[in-house]
This record gives structure tokens, C-alpha cells and sequence, in this order.
């Protein structure tokens, strides 16, 4: 109805003029106030729309279910204390910086790029955009450059994310490693710039809380930490076929047994730093390869044979 009402108003307006009952200038003035409350409701509209997009995508995420649930969780806590700051109520400042635990291919990285968009559409922040960097990236080898290398990357990543990874790395070189100067220019970056910038640190749990305690501020400054769980061997099975199907590839059924057999004894040998996701990407790029040494010989392939992985195609050992 709302629509329709902007679709005839510029017509009842000419007729308006055409009559005598409104001056020209008065229904240029009408003509756009009308145009500005339209324009105005179809962003609220395109937003509303564009957040539940993002949420899709993290629901649609195989497995992460208590992760996928604290992100929607810290999201309603955000919006509500945007209502409430609109409402003139006492709010605490939001503070997003956030530490990931896990175990790698679980996730973390695509899942911090998913609240970086989610945060900007939500007006957090401005850009939204994520710079994913490790050690090398932020610490020198002489006096001085650290601290400048490491605002780089922070100017890089403001008004988006700075995914961290590894970040434990930071604090392994002993006391004249330039890992702290890092860590206390970032310290100190994050609370200039709290208002426009989420820091996120990941790595292995275990490090990754050795890590906290080298430094007594650090923690209190990272007040959200998720932990990301492995994925289990049908999960994990189910990640397989997502990126063959994102490939155009397909399993027969001997390969669908053979690879979920696979999957299964790797997981059950692997408890403890498995590879998750990556090494399953391993696997299936793996596969790839040997499908393509299998028809390469053949004169000729139809559609189906260049689509279809094999249970030959499939290794028995996977680089986890």
C-alpha cells in the first residue's frame, strides 16, 4: 500500500498544481518529502533484508551449532542496546573484541568474516572488511619496526576486523622478542580505536589461554571467546560433498562409502589437532587430481564421466 501510495502521489500532485490549488514550488517541496520518506523506508527495508541474508549464510554453515548460536546471540545483545541508547537508557559499552578457540578448519576464519559483514549492516561497523594476519605480519626484526608494522595492519583493518591467527605466537619468543611490542601496540590501538575496529585472536585453545595470562590486560580487553568444536565424521563427510558439488563433482555411491570409511578412521586417529575442514579440502583436491590422471588417456569424456569421482579416485590416506 505504501508503494502504491508513492507511485500515484507525484500524479496527484501535478493535478494539484494543474487546478491552481498548490504553487509550483510548494509541489516541488511536496514531491520531495514524499521521495525522501520512500527512500528512506526502502533502505530500513534493503537492511533488514541484507541482515537476514548474512544470517542465513552462518546458519547454513555445517555443524558450529553453539557457535552459530552465540554469534546471534552477541548480535541481539547489540541491537538491543542500540534501542536502548535510542531510548535514552542506562547502556554499558559495547566492546566486540573476541577470542576464537579451536582447533584449524573449524571455521574461524569464515565465521569472522560473517560478523564482519553482519556488524556493518547493524551500523557497528563501517566497513566490515577483515585483515586475516599471523606473526609475520605484525613483528620486525629490529627495534621499532614492530610497532609500526603492527599499526599498518590496524589501519588496514579499521572499521572492519583483525583476525589474528596464532596469536599465541606472539608471546613465545621470551622477553626480548618484539611479540610484546605487538601485543602492546595493539592493546593500546583497540582502545583509540574501540568505536570502529574488532579484533578477533584465534589459534588452539590451550595456547591460546597460556597466551591471555602473559599479559594481565589482555584478557579483560577480549570479553567474548567462542569455542569452535571438530566436526564430526558425518559432518565433516557433508563439507566433502559441499565442496565437490561447489566444483561440479559428484560422488558414485562406491566413493560416497569409501570416503565416509576414510573420514571416519582419520577422525577416530586424529583426536587431537586434526585438520577438520582443511584436511578434508586436502582430500578432495586430492580426489580431483586422480580423477583427472584416470580420464586424461580417454579420447573422448561425456559430461557425466568429467563430474563423476570414483572410488579409485579417493585415497586411503588423508594429510590431516
Amino acid at each position: 500500500m505504501a508503494n502504491e501510495l508513492h507511485v500515484n502521489e507525484p500524479e496527484r500532485i501535478y493535478g494539484l498544481v494543474e487546478h491552481g490549488e498548490i504553487s509550483v514550488s510548494e509541489a516541488l517541496s511536496m514531491i520531495r518529502k514524499s521521495t525522501n520518506q520512500f527512500g528512506k523506508a526502502e533502505v530500513e527495508i534493503s537492511k533488514e533484508e541484507r541482515i537476514a541474508k548474512i544470517q542465513r549464510e552462518l546458519t547454513k554453515l555445517i555443524g558450529l551449532d553453539s557457535v552459530k548460536s552465540l554469534v546471534l546471540e552477541i548480535q541481539a545483545f547489540v541491537e538491543i542496546t542500540q534501542r536502548r541508547i535510542s531510548a535514552r537508557l542506562a547502556s554499558d559499552p559495547v566492546v566486540l573484541h573476541m577470542i576464537f578457540k579451536g582447533n584449524p578448519g573449524t571455521g574461524k576464519t569464515t565465521v569472522a568474516r560473517i560478523i564482519g559483514k553482519l556488524f556493518l549492516e547493524m551500523g557497528v561497523l563501517s566497513k566490515g572488511h577483515s585483515v586475516e594476519v599471523e606473526r609475520a605480519d605484525l613483528v620486525a626484526e629490529y627495534i621499532g619496526q614492530t610497532a609500526q608494522r603492527t599499526r599498518e595492519q590496524l589501519r588496514k583493518a579499521a572499521g572492519g576486523i583483525l583476525f589474528i591467527d596464532e596469536a599465541y605466537s606472539l608471546a613465545r619468543g621470551g622477553e626480548k622478542d618484539f611479540g610484546k611490542e605487538a601485543i602492546d601496540t595493539m592493546v593500546k590501538t583497540m582502545e583509540d580505536q574501540r568505536s570502529d575496529l574488532i579484533v578477533i585472536l584465534a589459534g588452539y585453545s590451550e595456547p591460546m589461554e597460556e597466551f591471555l595470562e602473559t599479559n594481565p590486560g589482555l584478557k579483560s580487553r577480549f570479553p567474548i571467546t567462542i569455542e569452535f568444536p571438530d566436526y564430526s565424521a558425518f559432518e565433516l563427510f557433508k563439507i566433502a560433498e559441499e565442496m565437490l558439488e561447489q566444483r561440479d563433482y559428484q560422488l558414485n555411491k562406491a566413493a560416497r562409502r569409501k570416503l565416509f570409511r576414510i573420514i571416519e578412521d582419520v577422525r577416530k586417529k586424529e583426536q587431537v589437532n586434526f585438520g577438520n575442514a582443511r584436511a578434508i579440502r586436502n582430500l578432495i583436491e586430492k580426489s580431483i587430481r586422480q580423477q583427472a590422471v584416470r580420464l586424461v588417456s580417454k579420447k573422448t569424456t561425456s559430461r557425466t564421466q568429467l563430474m563423476e569421482i570414483s572410488d579409485d579416485d579417493i585415497q586411503e590416506v588423508v594429510d590431516a
